[in-house]
């Protein structure tokens, strides 16, 4: 059956109005063409769809069943077609995203402040995530963007934007403080205990490759699930812990813990915005991607 989407149209609206030349006069279209098209759908679905009478037309049996379908189908591509409208504008939309804790404190916060005061009726979904998990999030069509901290191990097709850089700071609490008193190495703290995020994520094996790179082995005696979680057990004297400079300024300003100065250079970080290349993304997420990217111009300034 080849009945084109045309068809059912000037069939909604004869029906809707009763007449062919209403429904002419709405769709600019001339009245021949018009019944010459419902005789035409007629005869594909083999029954008779109307009544015509000197007042008009009335549906049929067979018409009403078909416009209860039709009725619904049209409103659906109406609605459609307004959502795609309001998007387009930015009144309405949705945007999911992966997002590291690093990368949600050091760029999506002031970011979406940025977003959401500029498109209000855009709605988020946002996933706390590791680095590897957003990547794998990304990488299955779950999320449009990552937001993550390096290394990502991003490969093709997703492409990394790299937005800002960072380092993470070692830090201990009131009853290791004297290990503030001079430089330490690796190997001088290798008697404390250590607080860590387990093998599963980016920044492990990032430690686990400094120390290594310093003859030295990465053993922590507590694994973290969140760097959320750290900074209380060093707080609370459980154990040294390494975290981002930004989660840990404003502790370390309190004298709640204390940075140790390592002798070896811990390696620079960055927070990455990724996308996959390959797959297409929404209106609103593509605006989100290009606030992203403003933002790294605006502090590199």
């Amino acid at each position: 059956m080849s009945v084109s989407y045309d068809y059912y149209r000037i069939f909604y609206y004869v029906a809707k109005y009763g007449s062919f030349t209403r429904a002419a006069s709405i769709l600019m279209n001339s009245q021949p063409n018009i019944t010459r098209t419902i005789a035409n759908l007629e005869k594909e679905l083999d029954c008779r769809l109307f009544l015509r009478t000197n007042r008009g037309v009335t549906l049929t049996p067979e018409g009403k069943k078909l416009f209860a379908h039709v009725e619904i189908a049209h409103e659906q591509l109406q609605n459609g077609e307004l959502e795609l409208a309001s998007e387009k504008n930015l009144q309405t939309g949705s945007i999911s995203i992966g997002v590291s804790e690093t990368a949600l404190q050091a760029v999506l916060l002031p970011v979406l402040q940025r977003f959401r005061r500029r498109y209000p009726g855009v709605r988020f979904r946002i996933t706390n995530h590791s680095t590897a998990q957003a990547v794998a999030s990304l990488k299955s069509g779950l999320v449009e963007l990552a937001l993550v901290s390096s290394p990502t191990g991003a490969t093709k097709p997703l492409k990394e934007f790299r937005l800002t850089e960072f380092r993470d700071v070692l830090i201990a609490g009131p009853h290791f403080r004297r290990l503030t008193a001079g430089p330490q190495s690796l190997k001088d703290l290798a008697a404390f205990p250590l607080i860590c995020l387990g093998p599963q994520t980016k920044t492990y094996h990032l430690l686990n490759d400094f120390f290594t790179a310093h003859g030295q082995s990465l053993q922590p005696d507590i694994i973290a699930s969140t760097t959320e979680q750290i900074l209380p057990m060093v707080k609370n004297d459980l154990g040294l812990g390494f975290l981002p400079e930004k989660f840990a300024d404003e502790a370390i300003k309190k004298g709640e813990v204390f940075s140790i100065d390592l002798k070896e250079k811990l390696p620079l970080r960055h927070i990455c915005l990724i996308r996959d290349k390959s797959r297409s993304i929404g209106i609103a997420a593509r605006e989100l991607e290009k606030m992203c990217l403003q933002f790294r111009e605006e502090i590199q300034e």
